[in-house]
């Protein structure tokens, strides 16, 4: 499977995309910036991003439990 199933506004320029792909035989969650190329809007993948093995999911969601709770706790949020 290669979709993307969320996306978000980084900046101006930038978009954070959020999709299930496949490498290598692997399904991985796939957590990456995508940028505007110069001189169109044609959007492209960087590799500033973070590929995960989908069986890692509920560490992810733990892990971002986790900051939500501490940046409530720091009134960040």
């Amino acid at each position: 499977m290669d979709k993307t199933i969320a996306t978000f506004k980084k900046n101006k320029f930038q978009e954070i995309r959020v999709g299930i792909r496949e490498f290598k035989g692997n399904d991985l969650i796939d957590i990456r910036t995508w940028t505007m190329t110069q001189g169109t809007e044609e959007m492209v993948p960087t590799a500033k991003g973070v590929s995960i093995n989908i069986h890692l999911l509920a560490d992810l969601r733990k892990c971002l439990d986790e900051v939500e709770k501490t940046l409530k706790d720091n009134k960040m949020l």
